[in-house]
């Protein structure tokens, strides 16, 4: 089957992307750390085979450059809307097909995790995969024609379920270990990371993308 999922994933500037994450790993920008975890992120996607097109909501010039470069489009962010209006504005785009909003922040999700989860999505309803506390959300799907509305943010995997988005169940390592702080990084170089965020590790990578 050709592949159908566009999937919306927002970035913020780097400068101010990640902050709980700053000085998680010594002597290494901040800077490059929070790109490479976007870049495995959207590299990932892309290499699903569930995937037709990954489209990265930013307005940071660097990340636009790296993610068009592993072939996502990328459109301007919402100026000041914050997180879910970058959702929904790009959601709004590709909504001649279903779509999937994805954390950005990713480095260990393997292809295969994230094509199990959007077969699984497939169907009228919105779907949702809570991150590894359970608690956040790290995808959240909606099928063409059906507004996604975003709920991303403190106790988000409430939010989506009480919206009527219905939770998705799969053993889905990767793609539910979200990063945030340096113990969520540690988590993730033991799943194994992608090569952008293994470089900047300097950690074993597993599961590497184009």
């Amino acid at each position: 089957m050709e592949p159908t999922w566009g999937v919306v994933l927002p970035v913020k500037r780097l400068g101010a992307a990640k902050s709980r994450l700053r000085g998680a790993l010594a002597g290494v920008p901040h800077e490059r750390l929070a790109l490479a975890l976007a870049q495995d992120t959207v590299a990932a996607a892309l290499a699903s085979a569930e995937v037709a097109e990954v489209l990265a909501v930013t307005d940071d010039p660097e990340v636009g450059r790296a993610l068009a470069a592993l072939g996502a489009r990328v459109v301007p962010d919402v100026p000041g809307d914050g997180l879910n209006a970058a959702f929904a504005y790009g959601a709004g785009l590709l909504a001649h097909g279903p779509v999937a909003a994805l954390a950005a922040d990713l480095p260990a999700l393997c292809p295969d995790d994230l094509s199990e989860a959007l077969r699984k999505a497939a169907g009228p309803d919105r779907h949702f995969v809570a991150d590894a506390p359970g608690t956040g959300t790290v995808l959240l799907t909606a099928p063409a024609g059906v507004w996604l509305d975003p709920r991303f943010g403190p106790g988000s995997a409430v939010a989506h379920e009480r919206s009527g988005a219905v939770p998705l169940d799969g053993d889905w390592p990767t793609l539910r270990r979200d990063v945030d702080t340096a113990a969520d990084l540690d988590a993730a170089v033991r799943l194994g990371l992608g090569p952008h965020s293994a470089e900047v590790a300097q950690a074993p990578s597993r599961c590497s993308s184009p």
